[in-house]
């Protein structure tokens, strides 16, 4: 036996052997990994055996998405509209920042470029650098 391992519970070996991980390889198995994941944490209360089977699937999970779903870089306009639909704010929030209505809108439907004092105003309210407003960088 290797010494610093424990030996797993009568539970731990049920849980992995009726959904044995496995490294993911398609979307069927991400789903089917997602499923399970959710079913594990629709339960009242976790054991130490569930948060670290949780673990082991979650890192299958992230290691997948890594390699076949890479995150889009978003930049400028389509970042700030990203980051209004996940902070839930409408443009009515950002007339501070515009300084009109008109000109929210007319940014938002890209008929219009961000300024650098927009950007530098942008950066401080959703606490990031400036150069993620900049479409080249």
């Amino acid at each position: 036996m290797t010494t610093g391992l424990k030996n797993p519970s009568s539970y731990y070996i049920e849980i992995i052997t009726t959904f044995p991980p496995r490294p993911i390889t398609c979307e069927a198995e991400l789903i089917a990994t997602q499923n399970r994941i959710d079913s594990i944490l629709s339960r009242r209360n976790l054991t130490q055996d569930d948060r670290d089977y949780l673990n082991v699937l979650g890192t299958l999970v992230y290691d997948y998405e890594q390699k076949c779903e890479p995150m889009p870089v978003l930049k400028g306009i389509a970042l700030l509209k990203a980051l209004m639909i996940e902070d839930n704010i409408q443009e009515k929030d950002l007339v501070d920042i515009f300084e009109s209505d008109f000109f929210v809108s007319e940014v938002i439907n890209e008929k219009r470029e961000l300024t650098a004092s927009q950007i530098k105003k942008l950066a401080t309210f959703f606490h990031l650098s400036p150069m993620a407003f900049l479409e080249y960088n």
